[in-house]
């Protein structure tokens, strides 16, 4: 393989592990949330399962998705799906919340009855399906554009692709397990972050809305276009002030170690 081949491939991993870790950190975050009002006992067999249930999901996603990869329909479907992710987080994130704090719906909405232990690990693997779904479309869209690295294939991708997205969604599952309080601390410290990072999803689904455009069966855009330097050097530096602004942007709140230090 080409030095020139590597240094993409390591840089896109490494992107990976960046999304990744964001994605596992907002998704760890929302677990905690939904397990919190069990007993000690019943959140920690509530978090295994889930924990349980994020390999299986997103390992199954992997492989069904290795095999549908090249199907112009399940590309913009993924395009789409994960703009509208993006778009609905950022949406919920910005406005509703906003507007919950406002009106006391927030409080309201804590008093609701919460379910018990098999209802809650019911809806955590829900949310255990629309992580996997989330991860592996958004390692997809940055890994597809890859070039061919000469591996034998692995369903419909090359197999230098296949083993980065699934380093890319086996990091994930690690963060989630081992270092997703280092990156919870750090989306509270930096609340920016978050938003950003599902910008940074938005405009993945954009690269893999091109991919799917630039397809021979539709061929609204050239094929040469999603693997041409220009777009790649545009997306990446898109990307990149994407992740600056949302750690530059972003007001820095005070940890807890901080705020004992100083009372």
């Amino acid at each position: 393989m080409e030095l020139s081949i590597i240094l993409e491939y390591s840089w896109v991993l490494l992107m990976l592990i960046v999304l990744e870790g964001l994605l596992a950190a907002d998704n760890a975050l929302v677990l905690a949330i939904m397990v919190k009002h069990l007993p000690d006992e019943q959140r920690k067999k509530a978090l295994f399962y889930g924990l349980a249930g994020a390999f299986v999901f997103r390992f199954g996603s992997l492989f069904a998705i290795s095999f549908l990869i090249d199907v112009w329909q399940v590309q913009a479907i993924g395009a789409l799906y994960l703009l509208f992710i993006a778009c609905n987080h950022i949406f919920r994130k910005l406005l509703i919340k906003n507007v919950e704090e406002n009106s006391g719906d927030a409080q309201e909405s804590g008093k609701k009855k919460k379910s018990g232990f098999w209802g809650t690990v019911f809806k955590v693997e829900l949310a255990d399906i629309a992580f996997a779904v989330d991860s592996i479309l958004a390692a997809v869209a940055l890994a597809v554009v890859l070039p061919d690295s000469g591996l034998p294939a692995i369903g419909g991708l090359d197999g230098g692709k296949f083993l980065v997205i699934f380093a890319g969604g086996f990091i994930g599952l690690v963060i989630m397990r081992f270092a997703a309080n280092l990156f919870v601390r750090l989306l509270h410290a930096r609340p920016g972050l978050e938003i950003a990072a599902f910008f940074i999803v938005g405009w993945v689904g954009v690269k893999l809305a091109v991919y799917t455009l630039s397809h021979p069966a539709l061929d609204v855009l050239p094929h040469e276009f999603a693997h041409s330097s220009a777009w790649k050097i545009t997306f990446y530096v898109v990307l990149i002030l994407i992740a600056l602004g949302g750690w530059f942007l972003s007001k820095e709140k005070p940890t807890e170690e901080k705020v004992r230090e100083t009372a």
